[in-house]
C-alpha cells in the first residue's frame, strides 16, 4: 500500500468527524514519522474547557511524548484546517519538518497574519480541501439554525 497525502488526510478527516460527534469544531490531525502514525487528535476545546486544546496542540504534545523529545524533526503533520496563530507558533517551536493542510482558513489562518513556520518546515496545502471545507461548513451552518 502506498501512503499518499490523500491517505493521511482522510485519517485526519476521521479525527475531524470524531470532533464533530463531540460537538467540537471539526478539525482533526495526525502526525506521521517514517510512514507510521505517531499521534492523532481532534479539537477538544469544549470537552476540556480549554481554548488551547486545538487538534494541532494535542497532536504536537502526543507526538513529542511518543518521540521522547520536544522537536518533531522528520515528522509530517496533516491537518484538516490551516493552523491558527497559536498552533503555528507551537509548530514553529517544534521544528516539524512538514505540514500538510486541507482547507485554508481565510479568516483565522496563520498566513493571513503574515506569519510563517520554522524556516526548514515545508508546507503543502489543498489536500482534500473540498472535503475538509464541507465538514466545517456543515458544522457552522448547523449552529446558525
Amino acid at each position: 500500500m502506498e501512503f499518499t497525502h490523500e491517505y493521511y488526510m482522510r485519517l485526519a478527516l476521521s479525527e475531524a468527524k470524531a470532533a464533530l460527534e463531540q460537538n467540537e469544531v471539526p478539525v482533526g490531525c495526525i502526525v506521521v514519522a517514517k510512514d507510521r502514525i505517531i499521534a492523532r487528535s481532534h479539537n477538544l476545546t469544549q470537552t476540556l474547557n480549554d481554548v488551547t486544546a486545538h487538534a494541532e496542540m494535542q497532536a504536537i504534545t502526543s507526538a513529542a511524548n511518543y518521540l521522547g523529545g520536544k522537536y518533531l524533526l522528520d515528522c509530517t503533520l496533516y491537518v484538516t484546517l490551516e493552523p491558527c496563530v497559536m498552533c503555528a507558533g507551537a509548530l514553529n517551536w517544534s521544528q516539524i519538518s512538514k505540514v500538510v493542510i486541507g482547507a485554508l482558513d481565510p479568516k483565522r489562518g496563520f498566513r493571513q497574519y503574515g506569519l510563517s513556520l520554522h524556516p526548514k518546515t515545508k508546507i503543502e496545502s489543498g489536500i482534500l480541501a473540498q472535503d475538509c471545507s464541507e465538514l466545517l461548513l456543515e458544522f457552522f451552518q448547523s449552529k446558525r439554525k
